[in-house]
């Protein structure tokens, strides 16, 4: 788990096999959310050029369409289709997921791929701490809200985007909003993402018939690395991974026949499933918060919210 950089996948690409990405996923759709750069548009790239239906998912709606039109012209396929949505905002969130679903027939991959990472502790417009509104339960609800589109779909996979951050991080169902102690947000973001791993844990015991997965791209060159770790992204530029690099697990997972052979709910890096705990570590979490992290009537005790996405989403009482 330590192998991050570029040359540790030249070396792990060296055992991939190449025709498990030699596939036509035409009318097969995709939904990637934080598609317009980085990871993120390197996946919506890839499977646009193997004749996928792309629904782009972004905040900023002039990047993507740039981004989309970069697609289109490299790929030929104008399947690619933008939508506007800021996943820090909960509710709209839900919203989103629920008009999808009136409108689309099928979803064949989810891909949460969108992250953030905070310099300081800041709120939204609900009052939950905002990088785990994006990161965590903005993931969630997207998700639990399109698995009913997803089940009626062919062969349905739901990737997400974590990090080995994670790897020093144990699960801490009593500071989701880390509103307690001084605030990291280095460390905060890899809580995130060890929720992330968890979180689909336990949804792929829940949700038997959708195959779910989670990886770690490795280190990767890209606009959100540069923005939050601007020292680090100086330094180490010339070892990191290309978004072309970080996504290749991501592609693999989302069109292979060999990943869906795979049990549901694993942890990969390089096309491998790798251990979500280093070894001898003390990061495991007990069953019971594993288990409240996804079940929102759980959650309403150790959480500042009042979630209930089968009638809508109402956000309040900070405790």
């Amino acid at each position: 788990m330590i192998m991050l950089f570029r040359n540790a996948f030249l070396a792990a690409s060296k055992q991939f096999v190449e025709k498990d990405l030699e596939v036509s996923v035409a009318g097969r759709s995709f939904l990637i959310t934080g598609a317009n750069s980085g990871i993120g548009k390197a996946t919506a790239m890839a499977i646009a050029k193997r004749g996928g239906t792309v629904h782009m998912v972004c905040r900023n709606k002039d990047k993507a369409e740039e981004a989309r039109a970069d697609i289109v012209k490299e790929t030929g396929n104008k399947e690619v289709y933008v939508h506007i949505l800021d996943l820090s905002e909960t509710k709209k969130v839900w919203e989103f997921a629920e008009a999808f679903k009136r409108k689309y027939k099928a979803l064949n991959v989810l891909i949460n791929n969108a992250g953030s990472i905070m310099s300081q502790r800041d709120v939204n417009v609900e009052g939950l701490e905002k990088s785990f509104a994006v990161n965590v339960l903005g993931v969630y609800i997207l998700t639990k809200s399109l698995i009913p589109l997803l089940e009626k779909s062919a062969d349905p996979r739901v990737i997400t985007v974590s990090s080995g951050g994670m790897l020093v991080q144990k699960l801490r169902i009593g500071n989701l909003q880390s509103d307690r102690g001084r605030y990291d947000g280095t460390m905060v973001y890899a809580q995130h993402k060890r929720q992330q791993v968890v979180m689909t844990e336990q949804l792929a015991k829940t949700h038997t018939n959708i195959h779910f997965s989670v990886m770690h791209p490795g280190w990767v060159d890209t606009p959100a690395v540069a923005n939050a770790m601007p020292d680090f992204h100086r330094s180490m530029k010339d070892s990191l991974r290309t978004p072309e690099q970080g996504a290749d697990t991501v592609v693999w997972l989302a069109v292979s026949e060999a990943a869906a052979k795979n049990p549901s709910g694993r942890f990969y890096q390089d096309r491998k499933m790798v251990s979500t705990h280093l070894p001898l570590a003390w990061t495991h979490s007990s069953p019971l918060e594993e288990q409240k992290l996804v079940s929102l009537r759980e959650l309403g005790t150790s959480l500042p919210i009042n979630t209930d996405i089968k009638t809508g989403l109402s956000i309040s009482s900070l405790f």
